[in-house]
C-alpha cells in the first residue's frame, strides 16, 4: 500500500468521528475526554503509550489502529526497530493471526518513511 493509501485509512478514520460527532454528540464527546485524559503523559511516555496501542491494534487485528498509532509513535519520536518489536510482542501474545498484521505495519512504516523522505 502506498502512502496515499496509508493517508486513505488515516482520513476515513477523520470522516468517522465527524459523523459521528455529529450523530452521536454525547457519546464522541464523553470517548474525546476520556481519550485525552488516557494520553495525558503520567506515568508513561506519548511515546511508550502509542507503542502498546499499536501492539494492540496489531493484536485486535485493526488496520486503522496500525496505521493511526504508527503514526503517532513515529511522531512521538519511536523509532523503526521499537515499532516493529511492538508488532512482534502483539504477536507473542496474540499469535498467528497477529504476525500477519505485521504486512500493515510495514506499509505504514514504509509509507510515512517516504512522506518524510527517509530510507
Amino acid at each position: 500500500m502506498e502512502c496515499e493509501g496509508v493517508q486513505t485509512k488515516l482520513k476515513e478514520i477523520e470522516e468517522l468521528l465527524q459523523t459521528l460527532g455529529k450523530q452521536h454528540p454525547k457519546e464522541i464527546s464523553a470517548f474525546s475526554r476520556f481519550l485525552r485524559e488516557v494520553a495525558e503523559t503520567k506515568a508513561l511516555t506519548t511515546r511508550e503509550k502509542e507503542l502498546i496501542a499499536l501492539a494492540l491494534g496489531i493484536a485486535a487485528g485493526c488496520e486503522w489502529c496500525i496505521y493511526l498509532h504508527t503514526q503517532k509513535a513515529l511522531e512521538a519520536g519511536a523509532k523503526k526497530e521499537e515499532l516493529i518489536e511492538a508488532g512482534l510482542v502483539a504477536v507473542l501474545m496474540a499469535g498467528g493471526p497477529a504476525l500477519m498484521h505485521l504486512i500493515p505495519l510495514m506499509r505504514a512504516i514504509e509509507a510515512f518513511e517516504k512522506e518524510h523522505g527517509e530510507e
